[in-house]
Parts: structure tokens; sequence; C-alpha cells
């Protein structure tokens, strides 16, 4: 994307292609217009402290005590993003709620938790200078100005960027997602430097953002909330190994290209072999000085637990221990979900709560505890629901309720040689 940014009203395909509509989440009705418009990216950006529902910049009487911080072993900020909607998307304004009604139905909030889970409801949205230590100026410079065009004209579609839309809100309330992230990765750093058993964090947060590049937004994310993230912590706190261990059922191609470069920010995906949006072949190891530190790990269909079981154990765990990071932040994907309609994997709630326990246990062991996950998809509201809950139970140390909740009876059997051998090729080109 140059410094032209085409916005259509045409029905965008991608994602949503061959997906049968009584199978997407029952998304909020809109009655916004759709809009066809040609913008120059020509406009200088206003400081970044565009926010929503009354959310303001942390100030020192909202900061979690020491004594608090200690004590917790969740923090999380929720940036649900009401006015980013688009009627029976399957990215829709929808999805932070359910996960909200779910921990509060399963009383995995503060009002039940007490000191063990804090919950931030005040932060500031992210600065013009963080997002552009991730993305081109042309491109926020393009975007706030196309608002104005939003809010004139009704919803809009972003041309060569997958199915992508906004909204007059989508600037502000995308700044403020992204500084949820940074918000929780404070306060975990802080944590950690007070504690050996600091709380993991959880950005649940909308637009999501890994398939956002440098230069524009992609398949359904507006900016890339993780890697603003890893950005921040490298530049505020010092912490300059990264691990970024991505999990969605799609490859997260932005943070990929964003750090493809960068020797200190390793970057591991597991995603559907063949899946959106066609990037993140084996062969795909990183460039220049950052060459070997992009692990893509296509997994075949129907792979499921004991696949990424295998995977977690064959692959993360090695790089992880290997790299030695300062920290790991998690694109937390549920989409490779089984009853996910967008994709053809069959994680369970309970491949999600194993997978953050052992990455909890894997920060406890390499680099302080520090472990921020970020939302990225998850378009069934009930499997997205119920699986960020059980995460939420790992990290409190409980057992999981997955085995009420799944069903084995939709499940079928893993193509457990295809993924071998993928494993097999992945240890011998990075050398495990």
């Amino acid at each position: 994307m140059n410094a032209i940014m085409e916005l259509r009203s045409t029905t965008p395909v991608g994602l949503l292609r061959d997906v049968p509509t009584e199978k997407l989440p029952q998304c909020k009705s809109s009655s916004l217009r759709h809009s066809k418009v040609k913008l120059k990216c020509s406009v200088t950006v206003n400081g970044g402290s565009d926010s929503f529902s009354g959310d303001t910049e942390l100030g020192p009487s909202l900061v979690p005590q020491a004594s608090e911080l200690a004590d917790a072993r969740v923090i999380y900020c929720a940036a649900p993003a009401m006015g980013h909607n688009q009627e029976l998307h399957p990215e829709c304004n929808s999805r932070v709620p359910a996960i909200l009604d779910t921990l509060q139905k399963m009383e995995l909030t503060p009002e039940f938790r007490g000191k063990e889970v804090i919950r931030i409801q005040n932060f500031r949205s992210a600065s013009v200078d963080d997002i552009a230590a991730v993305h081109s100026s042309a491109y926020v410079m393009g975007l706030e100005k196309a608002m104005e065009t939003a809010a004139q004209e009704g919803l809009i579609h972003i041309e060569g960027s997958g199915p992508t839309y906004a909204t007059s809100t989508t600037f502000s309330e995308s700044m403020l997602a992204a500084g949820a992230g940074i918000t929780v990765t404070d306060l975990v750093v802080a944590a950690s430097k007070i504690t050996a058993n600091p709380p993991s964090g959880f950005a649940l947060v909308r637009p999501p953002g890994h398939h956002a590049v440098p230069r524009g937004p992609m398949g359904f994310c507006v900016f890339g909330n993780i890697a603003i993230a890893a950005r921040y912590a490298q530049r505020v706190h010092g912490l300059q190994r990264v691990l970024i261990i991505d999990f969605d059922v799609h490859h997260g191609n932005g943070t990929n290209d964003t750090f493809y470069e960068d020797p200190n920010i390793f970057f591991i995906s597991t995603h559907q072999h063949g899946s959106y949006p066609g990037t993140g072949k084996m062969e795909e190891v990183g460039k220049g000085p950052g060459e070997g530190t992009t692990l893509n790990l296509p997994l075949p269909g129907g792979s499921g637990d004991q696949a990424m079981s295998a995977v977690f154990e064959e692959v993360i765990v090695r790089v992880a221990q290997t790299f030695k990071p300062d920290i790991i932040m998690v694109s937390a994907g549920y989409d490779a979900h089984v009853l996910d309609p967008l994709a053809n994997l069959q994680f369970t709630t309970n491949t999600y709560y194993k997978l953050a326990l052992f990455i909890k246990q894997l920060a406890r062991e390499l680099c302080g505890g520090r472990c921020v996950f970020f939302l990225e998809g998850g378009y069934d509201l009930r499997s997205l629901s119920y699986s960020v809950a059980d995460t939420f139970r790992a990290f409190l140390g409980e057992a999981s309720i997955s085995s009420k909740i799944d069903n084995p009876a939709v499940l079928y059997d893993e193509p457990l040689l295809l993924v071998d051998k993928a494993i097999a090729k992945i240890k011998a080109i990075h050398a495990l």
C-alpha cells in the first residue's frame, strides 16, 4: 500500500468463501451504508490519545499496587471495539463481550477471585509513535483520514487487504486495542520485578492484528497488536529477545514480515496447511541477520490435540530453550478449534488449556514468568469463550473443565503420520 489507499464497498472474499452463513456466529446487525472512495494519505496524524467508552490514560491511582501485582495470577484488559462491526461478518463486535460474559459466568473475574485476577478497565490508547514502530506513517495517516469518509458514508472496505472493513471508529478503537496490549505488557513486566511468579497477561482485544503488514491492514486485522507490544517491550523495558508464539489457525504473515530480518525476535507460527493467506511455508526462515529466527510449521488438516502436544514438546520448547527469550508473547487465535467455521483443524478446549499451561511454565523457566497473550482469531462464540476461560484456568493453576465442554464425538483420527513428517522436516531445517 503506497500513498494512496483505495476503499471499496464490494463484498470481500477470501476467508468467507464457501463458509455457510448458518455456521457463522450470530453477530449484531449494522445499519451502516457502504461506500467507494479513493483517499490520499497525506494528513498529519494527531497524538494517539483517541479512545472510546471513557477509557483514558492510566493515572497513578489506577495502577495496581506492588502487593496487588505480587498476589495476582492473571491480569487482563478488554477492548471490544463495539463500533467496529459489519453485519454477519465473523470478526464481529460480539466476540469480546461473549468472552467477558463467559468469564463472569464461570466466576473467573475479580468479583469472584479477589486478588488472583486483576482487570484494568482504564488504560491509554497506543501513541502514534508506538504504532509507527511497526507500521508505515503513510498507512497510519491514511487510516485516520479515512475515518472522515466512514463517518459520512458508512462502512468501507480496504482494497487489497483481504476482507478488512472499517467504520468511523476503527482508527480510535484499533489504537485502544494496541494500547491494551502495551498496558498488560507494562504490568506483567512490573510484576516480574517484585515476584518470581508474576501474573500471566491477556489482552482481550479486537480488531485482531497478526495479519496486518507494515504497509497496511489485511485479513480482518488493522494494527499488529503483538508486534507493536514486542517493539515497545524492547524500546521501553529493554527486553531485547522476544519469543512470539502464534497458534492461530492462519499464518501470522504480518508478524512474520515485520520481524523477518530481526535476529532478536523469534517468530513461531503453527497454522493449517493451505489456509489463508497462503504464506508461512517451512522454507520461510528469516532473512539476513534474521535468518533462522522465523519458524513456520504448516499442519495438515485434521491436526488436533496430539499433533499440537508433539509440536510443543519437540519444536517450541527446543526453540525457546535455545533462544533464551526475555519475554514470551502469544498470538492466541482460537480458530483452530474443531467447531470454528473458518478452518479444518481439531483443537479442543483442552488443547488450548494445555498450551496456556505449558507456555506459562516455559516462561517461568526461561524469562522470569513474563508472558502476555493477545487475542487473534476465533469465530464460533461458544468455543472461543470457553477456550479463553480455560486459558484463564491454566493461568490460575487450576484444573481444566474441558471434559464438561468438549464433545469427543465430533473428533476423528488425526493424520499423525503427516504430522510426524512435518515435525521431522522442520527440525531438520532448524537443526533442532
